[in-house]
């Protein structure tokens, strides 16, 4: 706890105690304030301002301390100051004392539950955020809950304050006026319980359905005009219609037909998507030869004589398309065929929210189906500099279609596409230069990580600039330059053969109706989708890199089975919302780099409390075996627990090492669950177990072990 929060309890624990101490419930009671009603009111009368701000404050206290009483002194305020000026008074102290109250409670634990209760806490906080002030609103208007136990439970979520003072001043308002109604008649009180009869509470419950009521009418009356002049078949060919036949959209087809849908599966390009054609298989591949060529290289190390590993590149190339090609039976058409897909090849045209026509090489066929699932990918983002378009840069499309091995190449972005492409040209032969416009590359990992990727690529002989941003391309005496300049005024002038863009992927998201629809974008310019996958048509889903908000073939996949199922039955039977609590990645570059949940990055700019544990793999055994001893485990874990917040893996085989906590935050495994799991040695998957093992060594109960060395002392 901060110091500030240190000296605000005691502050509170001094003020609670002195109420205590003073015995100030005694005065907060219905039988003493009918006794003592004409003394204050005469005094009330002597001095009216005084008892006006001396009443407010005092209730702003009692509020604030969460001090019980406040209903005696609301029917003190009516009985006191009437209907009117009561309820004034009452209705802004009572607000400001909850605000205080709630602001307390945010200070004092918010972090703290934050930090223990992090899955849970984010799903709280994004119903708030969404429906927070309805929430809030039902609770005033419904008094289920105590008033002050509500104050600090809303301090504990992400409502806003703003939002919690207006709709706490006009939530209470309702019972305010009863309370300070009945103080007006403070003498014919028999109890303050008996003031909320069983009509006054139906009157209540009633008014706090009403928004509900207004929300759930004001969804059907959009829902009614987004689908507003299109007509609705009363009959569908199809249960299902997908566009897309990369990652998500063979999966979303997959499981359709596995739940004896019927569904038919749009593709106008290669099945497959860009995973098998142009992203992760011949990427995967391509790195796979270049890292033999790496290692012929270091022949020595193993007890070899040197070897000149020259690459021959057409039959580089050549292997890459046998990979694919030997995968490409996983995607095809036949397969899905089999597995109860209707596979149209064709280019798909979004006609209506339950529409689609299909051009193929036979005309055109329409096709309905009560819910259609996008899932058309993205392609790589060329910028329009000057005089890039007449140079014909490169992009991880049309990369494959090399024959010949650039001499001198630039990669532009140093992202994990341009990393991974970058170091594998630089293995086979090309004097690579790598331009990144951030200050360092693998802007979303930790310094550590960037560092390390760096100055492998530095060490291989890759030219690695960072900070620099791509201004122009011109042709100088023949020669192809690009010229780049840096926040401080440096320019750069790199002169290359050829350039590949790597500087990220566009959602495609045009040319097939969306747009004439009115599907909704982002920000970002990827279709915009609710926790269940939907976009704004309620019968339209949207997977993959076309909706974000990652750009992982797994991801997609992920999202795939959320979309299939809430399209099949969502409609008046079971959602289900898509889960991003544990979502793993990898950049295959080498060192290799996996990770899982937080980074220290994204924990302090979050604010989220850690503890780092680092396990350094030159200490591990297979690791200094293979002649791999570099790279390192991080893990970041909860202060003094071992539930896992993140993981880093820098090294050999990470993106596979990476797995094991995937599967423990997964199932809320902590590092001891690890430790007392057996790893076969000598395997790296022991690098996860020596892991816990540096976190249990760092929080060894240090007493007990003071205490069992005695009693092993005495034993001798």
């Amino acid at each position: 706890m901060k110091q500030s929060q240190k000296i605000l309890l005691g502050v509170i624990v001094v003020m609670v105690g002195a109420l205590l101490v003073s015995d100030v419930g005694q005065w907060l009671s219905l039988e003493v304030l009918q006794q003592q009603m004409a003394r204050l009111e005469a005094y009330r009368q002597a001095h009216v301002w005084v008892v006006m701000v001396g009443y407010f404050l005092l209730y702003v206290l009692v509020t604030a301390l969460s001090v019980p009483g406040a209903a005696v002194l609301t029917l003190a305020g009516g009985a006191l100051f009437g209907l009117g000026v009561g309820v004034l008074l009452v209705s802004f102290a009572s607000t400001l004392g909850a605000t205080l109250a709630f602001l307390v409670a945010r200070f004092l634990l918010r972090d703290w539950v934050a930090m223990r209760f992090a899955k849970r806490m984010a799903s709280i906080d994004a119903g708030m955020r969404r429906d927070g002030a309805l929430y809030l609103f039902t609770l005033r208007l419904v008094p289920v809950l105590p008033f002050f136990l509500i104050n600090l439970a809303m301090g504990l979520t992400g409502i806003k304050t703003w939002t919690f003072y207006w709709v706490s001043q006009l939530g209470m308002l309702a019972g305010t006026l009863v309370y300070v109604n009945a103080g007006t008649q403070l003498a014919k009180l028999d109890s303050v319980a008996g003031i909320l009869s069983p009509e006054l509470l139906l009157s209540f419950a009633l008014l706090a359905a009403f928004p509900w009521l207004a929300k759930t009418g004001v969804a059907m009356f959009k829902h009614k005009q987004i689908y507003r002049g299109f007509t609705k078949p009363k009959r569908f060919d199809r249960n299902l219609i997908v566009i897309g036949a990369g990652s998500g959209g063979l999966v979303t087809a997959y499981i359709a037909a596995a739940v004896k849908a019927k569904v038919t599966l749009v593709e106008k390009h290669a099945m497959g998507g860009d995973c098998l054609n142009t992203g992760c298989v011949p990427s995967k591949t391509l790195i796979r030869s270049a890292r033999w060529a790496a290692l012929a290289r270091r022949g020595e190390e193993f007890g070899f004589q040197p070897v000149a590993a020259q690459a021959e590149f057409s039959r580089v190339m050549r292997r890459v398309r046998e990979a694919v090609a030997r995968i490409e039976p996983h995607d095809s058409v036949q397969r899905y065929t089999q597995l109860g897909v209707e596979v149209l090849q064709g280019e798909a045209k979004v006609v209506s929210p339950w529409a689609v026509e299909v051009h193929t090489e036979y005309g055109v066929q329409r096709l309905t189906a009560r819910a259609l699932v996008v899932a058309t990918g993205a392609r790589p983002l060329v910028p329009d500099l000057p005089g890039l378009a007449a140079l014909q840069p490169l992009t991880s499309d049309t990369i494959w279609q090399l024959e010949t091995l650039p001499k001198r190449l630039l990669v532009l972005g140093g992202g994990p596409i341009g990393c991974e492409l970058a170091q594998s040209f630089q293995r086979l032969g090309s004097e690579v230069t790598l331009v990144e416009m951030a200050p360092r590359l693998l802007i979303r990992e930790d310094e550590d990580v960037s560092d390390a990727v760096k100055q492998r690529f530095i060490t291989e002989g890759m030219t690695v600039k960072t900070g620099y941003r791509a201004t122009s391309f011109v042709v100088e005496n023949g020669e192809k330059v690009m010229l780049a300049e840096a926040e401080n005024g440096t320019t750069l002038r790199v002169v290359f053969d050829q350039v590949l863009m790597a500087l990220g992927r566009v959602a495609s998201v045009e040319g097939f109706g969306l747009e004439t629809l009115g599907v909704a974008l982002t920000t970002r310019k990827t279709i915009a989708t609710d926790p269940y996958q939907a976009t704004n048509f309620p019968n339209i889903y949207a997977v993959g890199d076309v909706a974000g908000p990652y750009q992982f073939t797994h991801t997609a996949a992920h999202q795939a089975w959320y979309a299939a199922v809430n399209a099949l039955f969502g409609s008046g039977l079971k959602k289900f919302r898509t889960d991003y609590s544990v979502i793993p990645w990898a950049t295959f570059t080498d060192p290799e780099v996996a990770r899982v949940g937080l980074n220290e990055a994204e924990a302090k700019q979050q604010q989220i409390a850690y503890e780092v544990t680092r396990y350094n793999l030159d200490d591990l055994d297979r690791a200094i075996a293979d002649g791999e001893a570099h790279g390192w485990v991080k893990v970041l874990t909860v202060p003094g627990k071992d539930k896992i917040l993140g993981v880093t893996l820098v090294g050999e085989h990470a993106g596979e090492l990476i797995a094991e906590f995937v599967l423990a935050m997964k199932h809320g495994l902590g590092l001891n669950k690890l430790l007392s799991t057996i790893h076969i040695y000598p395997t790296w998957n022991e690098a996860n177990k020596y892991a816990a093992g540096a976190w249990k060594r760092a929080h060894a109960p240090a007493r007990l072990l003071a205490f069992l060395a005695r009693f092993h002392d005495w034993r001798r």
